[in-house]
């Protein structure tokens, strides 16, 4: 999956972390989410600004950030 598009980096929003299509939700947050147990459906219910895209952008994001493949957009 592209997470491109989706994933953004901003200097000054939530320390310049990649957050969620300009939002301040940041794919630290999700992770942390997922990590605690909570399924797509649960996070969903409680940020329902959030797509099921978003969740699958954020842990592409990761898997590439773990890969060492990340390039500037």
């Amino acid at each position: 999956m592209a997470w491109q598009g989706i994933i953004t980096l901003e200097p000054g929003k939530r320390g310049g972390r990649p957050c969620v299509r300009h939002m301040r939700i940041t794919v630290a947050d999700v992770l942390g989410w997922l990590a605690a147990g909570m399924s797509h459906e649960e996070i969903l219910s409680d940020y329902p600004e959030l797509t099921e895209e978003d969740i699958r952008a954020c842990l592409s994001y990761a898997a590439d950030r773990e890969r060492g493949v990340l390039i500037a957009a």
